[in-house]
């Protein structure tokens, strides 16, 4: 019987652990068809509006109604759609609708714009989080403001894991706790 080298067994093992990890990883699974199976909250974008990639006040106060619309929806890991969404899946629903193309991924949202301080967060920034589920220390869990109430009362949606689209206040003990990072995307 043929002796395997102690290289070629390493690096089987870590093309084998690479696999696992695209497999398990959502960055590389297949986009879920939007149009499949219409109920009454899936939602396309208008085809008869033509929307402009201009972000300014008007259409950041349109996206933020249109996450709103959303509140209530259930979770649904790599959902992006009326019947299901997961929080990463929210943004890229909201500003696909809009025209925008960013990250479906919430890690690689987290790149993209500048990085601001909690002090200037206004609506329709991002706001990113290490919930630890997982326990992988990188960023897995978004968000986006709608609301700058007062400097302890900043809310802001997101797509829970147990109560789906809902809004936060940003400076709730457990988000504090979990805070990565915020950025103003565009």
């Amino acid at each position: 019987m043929k002796e395997i080298s102690p290289n070629a067994l390493t690096r089987v093992l870590t093309l084998l652990l690479l696999l696992i990890f695209m497999d398990s990883c959502r960055l590389f699974r297949r986009k879920e068809n939007d149009n499949a199976s219409a109920s009454s909250k899936t939602r396309t974008a208008p085809s008869s509006k033509s929307y402009s990639k201009i972000y300014n006040s008007k259409t950041i106060n349109e996206i933020v109604t249109l996450a709103r619309s959303y509140t209530g929806v259930p979770y649904r890991s790599g959902g992006t759609d009326g019947n299901g969404m997961d929080c990463s899946g929210l943004l890229y629903c909201v500003y696909g609708e809009h025209g925008f193309k960013i990250p479906r991924i919430s890690w690689q949202q987290s790149e993209i714009g500048k990085e601001i301080s909690v002090d200037e967060l206004r609506a329709g920034d991002w706001v990113f989080f290490v919930t630890n589920k997982g326990g992988t220390g990188t960023i897995n869990h978004a968000g986006m403001v709608t609301e700058f109430r007062n400097d302890k009362e900043v809310l802001f949606i997101h797509s829970s894991s147990s109560k789906g689209i809902k809004e936060d206040n940003l400076f709730s003990k457990y988000w504090m706790g979990c805070f990565a990072k915020a950025t103003r995307p565009f």
